[in-house]
């Protein structure tokens, strides 16, 4: 039998699946080159989909308004003044890989071997996946193989809506005000910079949109995108001697003379930032490429940007007619700096995941989400697991344990939270 870390962890853990199998049949995926929000229109029929749920749990103020963003209000219990704290996760996914017709399996009570997913040729190794090869005996869900799975972060709304249901069946429980927030084109980076924090309300929040068991994280990267335009000379390739200057050549040997190890996402590890060119398109005449740059450290995120730039302008000045122009756009912030002076916010979360029977993992996430910016905008949010692994590609997965045990924590939070009080206050 699967070995869940509570009697109230498996007691959720049919219903978070259910959800979540739902959820994630809704293609959400973002889009970076959009107009608007949401950046697709997906994204707006599963807030239509968890604004329906949410009015059947009795939770009358469920809106979905035209940016995307869902909100929702489960009061505290009790007559006592109680703090008003957020409970946040993202309703699009990556845009990486496919996410059109997800197909989810469960693999029940896993074994412990790979796993061979029915298309795309797509296998799941414990040999080569670390966190997989801990959960024999688990109940594992993946996509079907030719598609991303989703659960960044349908696992993570799966286990609010869980919790949601779980504390508004059982009004003996206490809870502060709760407020619920699921945000559009997280992946894309703009969904937070549009949420109104004065309106959202609340004190806190919490992002639920880490990986691993336990994981409880107040610290991101810092994150920008650059964008490389190069303009060529483009002459008909039988008459090219001497004036043709081929702008894809020149793309390719400014990503050539990129550091290959120590400043790229394979080689490094813990708090080593990266340069990592994700998308090069072009022609003779012109040519992109797109990159993001990241560290924990922001005098060293501006090196590596300094450095992009100096490659780039070096490469295409070689060639008098060529032109080349950088932009460096910032992202979000580190989340650190904007959560030390409220200390109660992370150590109220590390209680929550003791009283589960965790014990918290404090690393710092190699990305950034929601709380990123929302906590650089006055609203602290830190993150919690979600359970997923593999995020971004078709070897996405999660253990419906995990799922039922972050669903779990967030019942922790909310009674944690009725007894201290407001954060920033004498508690």
């Amino acid at each position: 039998m699967p070995t869940f870390t509570s009697p109230l962890a498996e007691s959720l853990s049919e219903e978070a699946l259910e959800r979540f199998q739902r959820y994630v049949r809704v293609d959400t995926q973002s889009r970076r080159e959009a107009d608007g929000s949401p950046s697709t229109s997906g994204q707006l029929e599963l807030g239509r989909m968890l604004v329906a749920e949410l009015a059947e749990l009795g939770i009358a103020d469920a809106v979905l308004d035209g940016s995307g963003f869902v909100t929702a209000t489960l009061a505290a219990t009790g007559e006592a003044p109680m703090p008003t704290i957020g409970l946040i996760a993202h309703v699009d996914v990556s845009p990486d890989a496919p996410a059109a017709g997800v197909e989810p399996l469960v693999h029940r009570d896993y074994d412990g071997g790979v796993i061979e997913l029915p298309r795309g040729g797509t296998v799941l190794d414990p040999a080569a996946m670390p966190a997989l090869a801990d959960k024999a005996g688990e109940d594992i869900v993946t996509s079907s193989g030719d598609t991303l799975l989703g659960a960044d972060d349908k696992a993570g709304i799966a286990e609010i809506m869980t919790a949601l249901a779980h504390l508004a069946a059982h009004p003996e429980l206490p809870r502060p005000n709760l407020r619920i927030a699921f945000t559009p084109d997280e992946e894309i980076g703009v969904g937070a910079t549009l949420f109104d924090v004065e309106a959202f309300g609340a004190s806190c929040a919490y992002t639920i949109d880490g990986s691993t068991l336990g994981e409880l994280q107040d610290e991101t990267f810092t994150g920008a995108e650059a964008i490389i335009e190069i303009e060529g000379v483009d002459v008909h390739p039988g008459f090219a001697t001497g004036k043709l200057v081929n702008a894809t050549r020149l793309a390719a040997r400014i990503v050539a003379e990129l550091p290959a190890d120590g400043l790229s996402p394979e080689t490094t590890a813990g708090r080593e930032g990266f340069i990592h060119v994700y998308e090069m398109s072009g022609n003779a005449g012109s040519a992109q490429i797109r990159a993001i740059v990241r560290d924990f450290d922001d005098d060293l995120l501006a090196e590596h940007a300094a450095l992009l730039r100096e490659i780039a302008e070096r490469v295409v000045g070689e060639e008098p007619t060529a032109k080349v122009t950088v932009e460096v756009t910032p992202q979000y912030p580190n989340m650190r700096s904007y959560l030390e002076p409220v200390p109660e916010v992370v150590d109220v979360a590390e209680r929550a995941l003791r009283a589960e029977g965790l014990t918290p993992i404090r690393n710092p996430i190699r990305g950034g989400t929601d709380g990123s910016i929302l906590s650089s905008r006055g609203l602290p949010t830190p993150n919690l697991f979600a359970g997923g692994h593999e995020f971004h590609s078709v070897r996405e997965w999660v253990s419906v344990q995990d799922m039922a045990a972050a669903a779990a924590v967030i019942v922790h939070l909310a009674g944690e939270w009725a007894r201290l009080g407001t954060p920033g206050s004498e508690g």
